[in-house]
């Protein structure tokens, strides 16, 4: 039997079906407002964005379509060799499958091929499912946020060691 879903690296045909992945799963958090990953402008251009130096991006695919994905890249007003897990949303009906795992393990393998040697998550109340995954993950949490990534919305901070 085969994987119930793939991973790759994103597309720049992958851009729109990812922008409607987060602009359907935020809100469904109450993530939908100012504050909020959902309003930063690389959204809409994904594959753009996270074309630049130490920073990937990943879809996950089940039957050629896209149903998730997630990234890493350099902690916008961090330390040089923190990276911050960015934009990992699923729709429905991805969950509970594993791919939040397989995800997180392909992006952590990623940050640490860009020499990172920590990796920091901003999450808020409500998301429950993946405070456990960070958890499950490695992550420890943190009392406050780190660097300047402008999502003032987040309450919830996590920190992992890369090493």
């Amino acid at each position: 039997m085969s994987a119930p879903f793939s991973i790759r690296p994103i597309a720049p045909a992958d851009d729109a079906a990812v922008a409607g992945i987060i602009r359907a799963v935020m809100p469904e958090f109450g993530a939908g407002g100012a504050g909020f990953a959902i309003h930063d402008p690389e959204v809409d251009f994904m594959s753009h964005a996270y074309a630049a130096a130490r920073s990937a991006y990943f879809v996950v695919e089940r039957g050629g379509r896209v149903y998730g994905g997630g990234g890493v890249a350099p902690l916008a007003g961090g330390a040089a060799d923190i990276c911050e897990l960015r934009k990992m949303y699923f729709l429905p009906t991805l969950r509970g499958l594993g791919a939040g795992r397989a995800l997180m393990a392909r992006c952590l393998d990623a940050a640490r091929d860009f020499g990172f040697h920590r990796c920091y998550i901003e999450t808020l109340t409500g998301m429950d499912a993946a405070q456990a995954l960070y958890l499950k993950s490695g992550f420890a949490r943190i009392d406050a946020p780190l660097g300047d990534t402008g999502h003032h919305g987040c309450n919830r901070f996590y920190l992992r060691d890369l090493d």
